[in-house]
């Protein structure tokens, strides 16, 4: 993962250079007088390092406000939305002139090349199009995609279901990630919309944070709205052990009446028949950059000792990854999240592109596979960001059958 954690950072550094070089190239044209292209490059580089500066911290140790502030919305969203757009504009430049390359091998093979300006210009707008498409996306994920919420009503049937808990609903938030563009103000709205959908049982599936361990509080506090006759419960998510918070946001739910499961289970209990409850925390195969936890060599280790054989079991676990094993024990149904549907999801040109896709192929929706059932929440947060594309941020409201 380091490795590949280089590699990314390496292609990021690259496209910025890029961008630079076109940006002077355009200076260049735009302005004759060299006392005023050294002036305009020079204040395109002050502008660039200050924003550079206030996303590293660099300037007041950039700790994650929780409301949306002058500092959030001039340095912070401009620089990473331009750091993502830019990249991916990058990356579709390169590939394009790279299959016109390709294309016109054979004509240079046989030194048939034909010049046609018609033709550069055609190659040229072709590519300035590919290139602004990204920054369109972009601003069509950060002004309506990330606030776009979807209601998904899911039916999930499972035929050991007990007779009293026909219809039975539950709701489902994930990917909290509280900070300015996922406000204290935003998360009461969306824990009361998610009241208003009367489900018999709420749970929470991690990523309450995301860097901050200072933001913890905050979370809780909007969140402790949240009601349901069978109870409040939850899981915790990666983000919410990278921030060192598990022990102390447990805490926090716990005082506000909203129980964190953590390697436990529960029985949730309707005229005398029961499903049992389970949440693990945060478990991985795989290292993410310099972070390690939670890392382990089979997932849901000792977990099988809380799985029932009598009784429906249900799973709460933040890493989808976890499905295939929690099928292999029986676990009628697992509910996730992690993955944000992808955060920037091409469904219209195909449903694989997903940058989620490269560390899971459980990226948004429902799953069924012999022992068991997976849904994973697309979250209403985001991260690194603040856009979404084809993933639109969710609450899910399941409703038990018996089939």
């Amino acid at each position: 993962m380091p490795s590949v954690f280089a590699l990314i950072m390496a292609i990021v550094c690259a496209s910025q250079l890029y961008w630079l070089w076109r940006a002077i190239a355009r200076i260049r044209k735009s302005f004759r007088k060299p006392s005023a292209r050294v002036a305009v490059v020079a204040g395109l580089l002050a502008v660039y390092f200050l924003m550079l500066a206030y996303n590293a911290g660099w300037l007041n140790g950039r700790s994650t406000p929780v409301r949306l502030t002058a500092g959030e919305i001039l340095l912070g969203a401009p620089f990473t939305c331009w750091v993502g757009c830019s990249l991916v504009a990058f990356l579709l430049l390169m590939l394009y002139w790279l299959g016109v390359w390709i294309c016109r091998a054979p004509l240079r093979l046989a030194r048939k090349e034909i010049q046609s300006p018609p033709r550069r210009v055609f190659l040229q707008r072709t590519a300035n199009v590919l290139a602004a498409a990204p920054f369109a996306a972009g601003a069509y994920g950060f002004f309506k995609g990330r606030l776009d919420l979807e209601i998904k009503r899911q039916p999930i049937r499972l035929p050991r279901l007990p007779k009293a808990f026909e219809g039975f609903r539950i709701a489902q938030l994930s990917d909290i990630h509280i900070g300015p563009f996922m406000t204290g103000d935003q998360i009461r709205a969306y824990a009361a919309l998610a009241n208003s959908l009367k489900p018999d049982l709420t749970v929470l599936t991690g990523d309450f944070v995301t860097w901050d361990a200072a933001t913890a509080l905050p979370v809780v506090q909007a969140l402790s709205g949240l009601a349901a006759p069978y109870g409040v419960l939850g899981c915790l998510g990666n983000h919410d052990a990278w921030a060192q918070v598990q022990d102390s946001i447990t805490a926090l739910f716990r005082q506000t009446g909203i129980r964190i499961l953590r390697h436990e289970r529960v029985a949730i209990t309707a005229n005398g028949e029961s499903l049992n409850l389970m949440g693990i925390d945060y478990t991985t195969k795989r290292a993410m950059g310099s972070h390690s936890e939670g890392i382990v060599q089979r997932y849901l280790e000792g977990v099988d000792a809380m799985v029932d054989p009598d009784r429906v079991n249900i799973l709460l676990s933040h890493n989808p990854d976890t499905f295939d094993r929690a099928a292999e024990l029986g676990i009628d149904l697992s509910l996730a999240g992690h993955t944000h549907g992808g955060q920037a999801r091409l469904e219209f040109i195909s449903p694989q592109l997903a940058p989620s896709r490269l560390i899971t192929p459980y990226v948004a929706g429902l799953f069924v596979k012999p022992g068991g059932q997976l849904y994973v929440n697309r979250g209403i947060g985001t991260i690194g960001v603040p856009i979404r594309i084809g993933a639109p941020p969710e609450i899910t409201i399941y409703e038990l059958t018996r089939g």
